[in-house]
């Protein structure tokens, strides 16, 4: 019996074919350029720190008072034979093509530069003498007055800097640092220059283009005959059979309240003549019945299910927060208190505090990265490892350092969390604290005003293994007070979309700054809540003060 014939001006199959076609091509040399971008920026970055190293050691053997002599008389001194001996060991010994040392004159295509002097291997002294620089010597045309620009004005600017460039020569492809040889007034003499081949990364990125080409031919071939075959046999024939079965599942949807009882006899086959159909028998099918009903349900219930984690994340982070205050009432030498105020959203906000030992006092605030209940069982975590690790007795980098690595273990989530951590010696007063990532902490003296107390941040915990934290040393005399803080107070936000901020953070804390703990933070609470008004609070606040007393 004779097939239908084809109505459609574009069948399924070919546009499949062409598809997969153009897919794959593009991938491949996406792949491709990609890999061969990375590779040369690759190659070049170990260039450029190869060259930083010969040209910066150079320069320390360069007298540039006596070099400038030597230019302007066109005499070589004893200096200047000890620096050739230097250009002439790194020539020989290091895998470079040239190293040498010019004065640029001009931007001409002729006598643009003077030659001063260049470092020769002992086989160029002894067979290639007529190709040694001479002091004084112009350069001729060897240089373009392109690249003559480049040195000239290389010779004005950051003296400490050098620049590199790629250029054409007459050996092929070179890449070249340069860097200002200056006097001891600081003014640029001459230009000290380096130059490497870049044939060979020209050579590996053309044999690897063409391995690309010929691989990206096979692989096309290969994948659009077997695309072709699979399409003959199991999609075009069969079209009828699928279409019957789409329009029945239509027919059986209306009026069916359960859609685990639509049922749909799959043909299993597939094709591309009766496409249309097929899609608007589809279309009908999932947005008549069975997906929208599925899908409601499902909505239901993962609305539930969100609902009763973010109230169980909730209860935790609740839970593993001090809550009782005064937290040590036979301690009279301090007083704290700290709040945690959750957004609509559970977030991974949190603070701590607990005696090491009888004579430190450990404090501790926080921010887990994210919201939501991986961000509240990140934060139980991560409270937890702190804890433990500071009752060991470690300073407050090594704790960050044993819970960085501990957290980045597994972290597939890729969550990280900012942390301020100090640990006070009571009977005295100092303390040490690490800040990863987190707000700066606000100290008032007595009888002072609070104010932020800057100084450089590590990175957050768990963002990679193997860092280290910075410590920073800090005292606090009795009548003086520390604040600590999450970014949802200075980033509290109200219906015009302006900061809260740590200038009206700062204010509030000076209106009342004699309060105890519990007070000044009740009040710059007041603060944001009459800064933000109607607006939805995006983020937890979470607030640390404490009161130092001493002995008393």
């Amino acid at each position: 019996m004779k097939t239908k014939e084809k109505k459609y001006k574009h069948p399924l199959g070919r546009k499949v074919l062409a598809g997969c076609a153009t897919f794959i091509v593009f991938l491949s040399f996406l792949i491709g350029t990609l890999g061969a971008v990375i590779y040369g920026r690759g190659m070049l970055d170990k260039y450029e720190t190869y060259m930083d190293g010969i040209l910066r050691y150079t320069l320390t053997e360069i007298d540039g008072d006596d070099l400038e002599t030597c230019i302007k008389t066109g005499e070589k001194s004893e200096k200047y034979e000890k620096t050739q001996d230097v250009l002439d060991r790194i020539k020989e010994n290091y895998e470079i093509e040239f190293i040498y040392i010019v004065k640029p004159l001009d931007m001409d295509d002729h006598d643009n530069m003077i030659n001063v002097m260049a470092g020769t291997t002992a086989y160029e002294k002894k067979y290639e003498k007529e190709t040694l620089m001479m002091l004084g010597e112009l350069t001729g045309s060897a240089y373009s007055s392109e690249v003559a620009e480049i040195y000239l004005k290389r010779m004005s600017g950051d003296s400490d800097k050098i620049t590199y460039f790629s250029n054409k020569t007459e050996f092929g492809y070179d890449y070249t640092g340069l860097v200002p040889v200056v006097n001891s007034n600081g003014d640029p003499i001459a230009i000290l220059a380096v130059d490497i081949s870049m044939n060979e990364i020209r050579s590996v990125l053309i044999r690897y283009i063409m391995t690309l080409l010929i691989g990206l031919l096979v692989l096309v071939t290969v994948f659009l005959t077997g695309i072709y075959q699979w399409l003959g046999k199991r999609i075009i024939t069969p079209i009828s059979r699928i279409q019957t079965s789409a329009k029945n599942f239509v027919e059986s949807s209306h009026g069916q309240k359960d859609p685990e009882n639509i049922l749909f006899e799959n043909p299993g086959v597939w094709s591309a003549d009766e496409m249309q159909e097929l899609s608007e028998s589809l279309i009908t099918m999932a947005s008549d019945l069975k997906n929208y009903m599925k899908n409601l349900i499902v909505e239901t219930k993962e609305k539930e299910r969100i609902g009763t984690e973010l109230a169980l994340a909730t209860q935790i982070q609740a839970d593993m927060l001090p809550s009782i205050f005064p937290p040590f009432p036979d301690r009279k030498e301090f007083d704290i208190y700290a709040t945690m105020t959750p957004a609509k959203e559970v977030g991974g906000d949190f603070y701590d505090f607990f005696l090491v030992d009888e004579n430190h006092l450990a404090l501790v605030m926080a921010d887990v990265s994210g919201k939501g209940v991986p961000a509240a069982l990140f934060m139980v975590i991560a409270k937890t490892l702190i804890k433990n690790r500071a009752q060991v007795g470690d300073s407050p980098a090594e704790i960050l350092s044993n819970v960085n690595e501990q957290l980045c273990e597994g972290n597939e989530a890729e969550l990280f969390v900012t942390v301020w951590l100090g640990i006070l010696e009571i009977s005295t007063g100092k303390g040490i604290a690490a800040n990863a990532g987190h707000e700066h902490p606000v100290i008032r003296r007595k009888g002072g005003a609070y104010e932020i107390v800057r100084y450089r941040h590590s990175p957050a915990v768990a963002i990679m293994e193997g860092m280290s934290f910075q410590e920073h040393e800090f005292e606090l005399h009795p009548g003086d007070s520390l604040y600590v803080y999450t970014d949802g107070v200075p980033e509290a936000t109200n219906g015009d979309e302006e900061l809260f901020g740590t200038d009206r953070m700062l204010a509030a804390l000076n209106k009342n700054k004699e309060a105890a703990p519990r007070e000044l933070l009740a009040e710059v609470k007041r603060e944001i809540d009459a800064f933000v008004g109607e607006a939805s609070q995006f983020d937890d606040i979470t607030m640390m003060g404490l009161t130092f007393f001493g002995d008393v």
